[in-house]
């Protein structure tokens, strides 16, 4: 894979790097959007946030938000598995949702996608959506951070656009610089669900958290193994752990 182009966003500077079959936009260094023309899953963040989305109760959630689109690779996984789901999806930045389209084929998720900034509108929102996806991550000179916290006031905001039986898909940064807001993180969601379960994988510097009045086990990803017809894809989701937290 060679570097493409660099591509100034207003929020964010990007490079993009190519091969024959694959594109990826880099930031400070770090692999921001992933797009394979042949595979889906890249045992890195995304497919925890795909799965994730999975361990509604139903199985099949009808209604799925995004906060934090990037190049659209987690929307993707979830078209393939989901494809008869309402995609939505909510990014600050517009230029870096032209370059998805452009390079990744970001339309190709039938998702509406909007372009705001995702705190504002989730707290004047009306709708219900059966998952709420927070992904909202910015990118900084050498690391990623959130321009908010996953404080008791932006949970309370998020669980009142949830559906009925509806859940909360968290993704965290972990490792050195990340430990105590993944610990905080944790004790909030714990405080407001009875349920929340730790998603995570052995390549992955990520965990997602899945809250919820309901949600389901790791046995619910099972069902759609199938839906993969790559082998380095099916190896990827069986990595997958999930656990409950207490």
């Amino acid at each position: 894979m060679r570097k493409y182009r660099d591509f100034q966003t207003s929020f964010q500077s990007i490079s993009v790097w190519k091969s024959q079959l694959a594109t990826e936009f880099r930031v400070a260094g770090a692999v921001h959007a992933s797009y394979h023309k042949n595979r889906y899953l890249t045992g890195l963040a995304w497919d925890l946030i795909a799965a994730g989305t999975l361990l509604h109760p139903s199985a099949q959630p009808s209604s799925i938000l995004m906060l934090g689109v990037a190049g659209g690779t987690a929307l993707r996984t979830i078209r393939l598995l989901l494809p008869n789901s309402s995609l939505t999806g909510i990014d600050l930045d517009s230029e870096l949702i032209d370059l998805a389209r452009n390079e990744m084929f970001l339309d190709h998720t039938h998702s509406e996608i909007i372009i705001a900034d995702a705190y504002s509108w989730l707290r004047q929102n009306k709708r219900k959506f059966d998952v709420i996806i927070d992904d909202l991550y910015l990118a900084g000179e050498t690391d990623v951070f959130r321009s908010q916290h996953c404080d008791h006031n932006w949970i309370q905001t998020a669980a009142k656009s949830l559906a009925p039986d509806g859940i909360l898909v968290l993704n965290l940064v972990i490792g050195k610089g990340h430990r105590t807001k993944q610990s905080q993180v944790r004790k909030n969601l714990l405080a407001h669900f009875p349920i929340v379960r730790s998603l995570h994988t052995e390549d992955s510097l990520n965990e997602v958290l899945v809250a919820g009045n309901k949600v389901s086990t790791a046995s619910q990803l099972h069902q759609f193994l199938s839906a993969f017809k790559d082998k380095h894809d099916r190896t990827y989701w069986n990595r997958i752990k999930v656990r409950k937290l207490k």
